[in-house]
C-alpha cells in the first residue's frame, strides 16, 4: 500500500491521496478532502471544513470552518452521476457555507471569482453565479438559479429555484425572491418589488451620471407607463439608443422565463 503524500505535510487531517492540491495550499487540522478534488495555489482550508468529490477550487480561495463544498445535491432525482462544483479565484466561503454539486441539468455548480459568501449561506445544485458577488449571512439559493456579476443579496434572503438575477442588482435582507430580478435595480418589500436603480452600487463601480439616468429612464418606461412586457421591450428598442446597459436589460427581459418582479 503506497504512502499517503499528504499525511506528513498536513498532520491531523483526512486527505485522500488522489486529491490534487497545489504546494502552497494550507490545510488546517481536522479538515477532510476527498479524492476527486483539485485545489489551486494559495488556497486556505480551515479546520473542520469538508471538500467533497467533484470540487474544483481556484487560487487564493478561503474556506472557513464548518463549510461543506461539493456535497451531494439535495435533489431526489440525483442518481449519483459524476458532477462538479467550481469555486473561482479569490472567493471566500465563511463558516458553515454549503455548496452542492450539480445534477444532470447543468452537470456543475459554479461560484465565480472574487465572491464573498458569508456564514450559513447555502448554494444548491446547478446554480451558476458570476464574479464579484456578495451573499450575506444565511442567504439561501435554491437549485438552478442564475446570478450574474456584481450582485449583492442581503442577509436571510431566500431565492426560489430557476430564478435569474441580473448584474449589479441589490436585493434587500429578508426578501423572498420568487420572480426574476433585472439588472441594475434595487429590490425590496413584500412581495418583492422594484425600488429604483442601484445607484450607489453603480457609482461605486464607475458608472457615470449619464448612464445612471439612462438606466433610470428605461425602468420608468418598464414600470410606470402601463405597458405589457412585450410592449416595453419594443419601446426600449425603438425609443432608447443602443448601449451596453440597454442591451443588457433587453437581453434579460427576453430570457426571463418566470417573469420579472413588479413595480411597487
Amino acid at each position: 500500500m503506497s504512502k499517503n503524500p499528504y499525511t506528513e505535510k498536513y498532520p491531523m487531517t483526512n486527505i485522500h491521496p488522489d486529491a490534487k492540491i497545489a504546494d502552497s495550499v494550507v490545510v488546517e487540522p481536522f479538515a477532510t478532502i476527498e479524492g476527486d478534488v483539485e485545489i489551486g495555489e494559495g488556497t486556505w482550508i480551515g479546520p473542520n471544513a469538508v471538500i467533497m468529490d467533484g470540487a474544483r477550487l481556484g487560487k487564493n480561495v478561503k474556506v472557513f470552518p464548518g463549510a461543506v463544498i461539493s456535497g451531494v445535491p439535495q435533489d431526489l432525482k440525483f442518481q449519483g452521476e459524476k458532477t462538479l462544483t467550481y469555486i473561482g479565484d479569490n472567493t471566500t466561503l465563511r463558516e458553515c457555507v454549503t455548496v452542492s454539486r450539480g445534477t444532470t441539468d447543468k452537470m456543475k455548480t459554479v461560484v465565480g471569482s472574487n465572491c464573498m459568501l458569508m456564514a450559513y449561506v447555502h448554494i444548491a445544485h446547478d446554480v451558476i453565479m458570476g464574479d464579484n458577488c456578495i451573499l450575506s449571512n444565511s442567504t439561501q439559493i435554491a437549485g438552478h438559479v442564475e446570478i450574474a456579476d456584481h450582485v449583492i443579496i442581503a442577509g436571510t434572503a431566500a431565492v426560489h429555484q430557476f430564478v435569474k438575477i441580473g448584474s449589479h442588482a441589490f436585493i434587500a435582507g429578508g426578501s423572498l425572491v420568487r420572480k426574476d430580478v433585472p439588472p441594475f435595480v434595487k429590490a425590496a418589500r413584500e412581495p418583492l418589488s422594484y425600488c429604483g436603480i442601484n445607484s450607489v452600487g453603480l457609482r461605486r463601480r464607475g458608472f457615470e451620471s449619464e448612464a445612471l439616468q439612462e438606466v433610470h429612464e428605461m425602468y420608468r418606461l418598464i414600470y410606470t407607463r402601463g405597458f405589457t412586457m412585450a410592449e416595453s421591450m419594443r419601446q426600449l428598442e425603438e425609443e432608447v439608443d443602443p448601449s451596453e446597459e440597454r442591451d443588457a436589460i433587453l437581453e434579460f427581459l427576453k430570457n426571463s422565463e418566470r417573469g420579472i418582479i413588479k413595480g411597487y
